[in-house]
Order: structure tokens, then C-alpha cells, then sequence
């Protein structure tokens, strides 16, 4: 599984760095890059932003292997949205619409909320761009992060998109969420015993939640899909 260390290696081997050259652009010792490589310490927080800054990366493609805005330089072919579309205006000949999944509250009038795909809100992504990451355009769907929970890697008012067809745990990736109604995005592990763990980037306020194969159907925990690109103004 690649970790944090692993993708800071990569990035550096790819900007032509050695250790010390990156840890020169840091201002610290080319011993703090052997232990972050050697997952001896984990860089956290801004540290973590100067690490992505310096190797044109993103933190939330550091931390979780999601790629996000703005892209490396060294990578021309990330996915980017073009805007949000609430009206019919064309696509061009290599774009689909992606729509979004909203919660929308239940007619019952008791503040529960389902899942729903929005009718009328979406981004536009390149066809082959999709498919290059290995997602097929039907299956992917957008969602809007709410909250702070996910920072700083994502922010309140930050977009994801997730495959949908991608509901298999890979311990540490993040995935779009079905809790009872309620659409989060988080960091799933698996447990013994078809547990799950559920892990908010901002652990110190938002701990672990975890629960048993049990709880998972007695609190309604679906997974929707895993997150493949995130964006947003920071």
C-alpha cells in the first residue's frame, strides 16, 4: 500500500531532487526527509502544504493518493473540471457531465434525509480523462465536503468526485459515504471481523469512529464510492 512516505519519494524522484536538495527548499535537514521516506515521522499540517508546494503536488494527493488542484506542473494530464453547469450549454466533443449527490430530506417532516443524485447540478469532465484513471463516465459522481473535518487536505466547500463502482476499502483511501442519510467523506479501515473504521483528516476535533460488522448495519453505513480527484478554492 503506498503511504505518505512513499508518495513524497515518488514526487521527489520525479522533480529530479535528491533528499538534500528537498530538504534545502525546505530549510531542514536531509535527515527529516530520510525519516518522512523511511515512515519514521509523518509531516502534518503546514509542513505538510510546504512538502506539496515544493515537489507541485497537492497534500491531498500526498496523503491519500487523490489528485486535486492545482496540478503538478509535471503532469499535464490531471483531471479538471471545467465549472459548474446549471444550465444546458453544450459539451464539447470529449466531455460528460458528472452529477452531484445531494441529501434531501425526507417528506415525513422528521429531519431524516436520503441520497439523491441532483437533477440539475454537475461538472464537466474529459472523457478520456476518466477513463486514463480508470473510471467510468456513468459511474462517477461529485460531492460538496461539508464542514471542517477533512482539513486541511479538504476544506469546507471543496468538490470530490468518486467511482461509484469502487466500493472495495483500501485502508487510508478516502470514499464518499452513506450514514444514514447523512453524505460524508472520509478515510475508511477495514477492522477484524467486517469492522470499519471511519477517520477525519482533523482527528483533533473529529476522533475515529468505529464499528463493528453489527453496528455498520444498525447505523445504515454504506459506502458510495472512492474519491479519485478533489478541487477547490483554498
Amino acid at each position: 500500500m503506498s503511504t505518505i512516505g512513499k508518495r513524497i519519494a515518488q514526487k521527489r524522484e520525479l522533480a529530479g531532487l535528491n533528499q538534500s536538495e528537498l530538504a534545502r527548499r525546505l530549510g531542514l535537514t536531509p535527515q527529516s526527509v530520510q525519516k518522512w521516506e523511511a515512515e519514521e515521522s509523518t509531516p502534518r499540517g503546514r509542513r505538510l502544504e510546504e512538502i506539496a508546494l515544493a515537489l507541485s503536488t497537492t497534500t491531498a494527493y500526498l496523503v491519500a493518493g487523490v489528485d486535486g488542484l492545482p496540478p503538478p506542473r509535471s503532469n499535464m494530464e490531471m483531471l479538471e473540471p471545467v465549472s459548474v453547469w446549471d444550465d444546458d450549454t453544450p459539451l464539447e466533443g470529449d466531455e460528460v457531465y458528472v452529477p452531484f449527490l445531494k441529501e434531501v430530506e425526507l417528506s415525513a417532516g422528521n429531519g431524516r434525509t436520503s441520497i439523491q443524485e441532483s437533477s440539475n447540478r454537475k461538472l464537466r469532465f474529459g472523457r478520456i480523462s476518466l477513463r486514463n484513471k480508470g473510471v467510468d463516465p456513468g459511474s462517477a459522481r461529485c460531492v460538496t465536503v461539508v464542514g471542517n473535518s477533512m482539513e486541511p487536505i479538504l476544506r469546507n466547500g471543496s468538490t470530490v468526485a468518486v467511482d461509484t463502482s469502487n466500493t472495495r476499502i483500501v485502508d487510508g483511501d478516502m470514499y464518499a459515504i452513506d450514514h444514514a442519510g447523512q453524505l460524508r467523506i472520509k478515510q475508511l479501515y477495514r477492522l477484524p471481523g467486517a469492522g470499519l473504521r471511519i477517520r477525519s483528516f482533523n482527528r483533533d476535533e473529529h476522533p475515529d469512529e468505529e464499528y463493528t460488522e453489527a453496528q455498520v448495519r444498525d447505523h445504515e453505513i454504506t459506502i458510495l464510492g472512492r474519491v479519485f480527484w478533489s478541487g477547490g478554492f483554498h
